[in-house]
């Protein structure tokens, strides 16, 4: 799959020139013709393409690498911190067992394959919430892998969603923004989440709507509430990011959907602007959108 076509004027990509363009040979006063529109029955007919990386709290009563409290969400910011979760020099983190039990659950629950080996690793990247400058989590060797489940599709035929990979993670910190007329805008940092302990739940491609990806979660809400590891009345106890495209087209990841009714409400947003891309003949890029809950949208916010 292709970001640009290049060649004759249609777009073929051929180089050498058809019927649809000016060619090597046309002389350098040939009108190229534009590229053909699609149909609208092309449009409406391409495949919806999802995958999601669900990020969930687990219920534990401390955090990851800590023994600071995990249930903060009452208290006065940066009070369930300790030189571990704020990330000082010479602290060094103590693996939280009933985490590990907790993911072990799910990934069983999930027919995942439990890894005989697993390790953590740095996510190196600089943010204000991220005192350690960089995040523990799992990429070469996560916890389990290899799982599946079912949920209905949109004509009530159960289908099999193919899960790649379950693993263990730390929470960032909580960024604060403050806005007030009187003066200029300030972001306040709360470190309180930090290093709260998340399992990420990574998906296939196998969903094709907005509303099978919500009984996806829905579902999987259920099964992990019913495990008794998850808490989903709880606030940013889950946070979704989500892969899509339409066959033949690059995908887009919208991020830190904080919601079930928002995944829902962001695919079809993305869907809708798709598809009005490739009507007017338009290319979709690939890139990094995040999704305005209070307004329904998404916006580009990164290369």
């Amino acid at each position: 799959m292709s970001d640009s076509m290049s060649g004759c004027g249609c777009g073929c990509g051929d180089g050498k020139g058809c019927a649809g363009g000016a060619g090597i040979g046309a002389g350098k006063n040939a009108q190229q013709a534009p590229a053909a529109k699609p149909s609208e029955k092309d449009v409406k007919d391409l495949k919806v393409i999802i995958g999601l990386e669900i990020h969930c709290q687990l219920n534990t009563k401390t955090k990851l690498f800590c023994g600071c409290s995990a249930d903060f969400r009452d208290d006065a910011p940066n009070t369930h911190v300790c030189p571990i979760c704020l990330g000082l020099p010479g602290a060094l983190p103590k693996l939280n067992k009933q985490a590990v039990i907790y993911a072990l659950k799910v990934a069983k629950a999930l027919n995942l394959e439990i890894s005989e080996v697993s390790e953590f690793s740095r996510k190196n990247y600089f943010y204000p919430d991220l005192p350690k400058g960089y995040q523990i989590s799992q990429y070469d060797k996560p916890i389990a892998l290899r799982g599946k489940m079912t949920v209905d599709d949109d004509e009530g035929h159960e289908k099999v969603i193919r899960i790649t990979r379950i693993h263990l993670e730390e929470d960032p910190g909580r960024l604060v923004h403050k806005i007030s007329r009187d003066r200029a805008g300030y972001t306040l940092v709360d470190y309180n989440r930090s290093s709260i302990p998340l399992i990420e739940i990574v998906t296939e491609p196998d969903l094709s709507s907005p509303k099978e990806a919500r009984r996806f979660l829905n579902k999987l809400r259920a099964t992990l509430e019913y495990l008794d590891v998850f808490d989903g009345e709880k606030e940013g106890s889950i946070r979704v990011d989500a892969n899509i495209s339409l066959e033949g087209h690059n995908r887009v990841e919208c991020k830190n959907i904080s919601s079930y009714k928002g995944v829902e409400k962001a695919l079809t947003f993305e869907i809708t602007r798709q598809r009005n891309l490739i009507r007017r003949g338009q290319e979709i890029v690939q890139e990094t959108r995040h999704f305005l809950e209070g307004r329904g949208i998404t916006t580009g916010s990164r290369s």
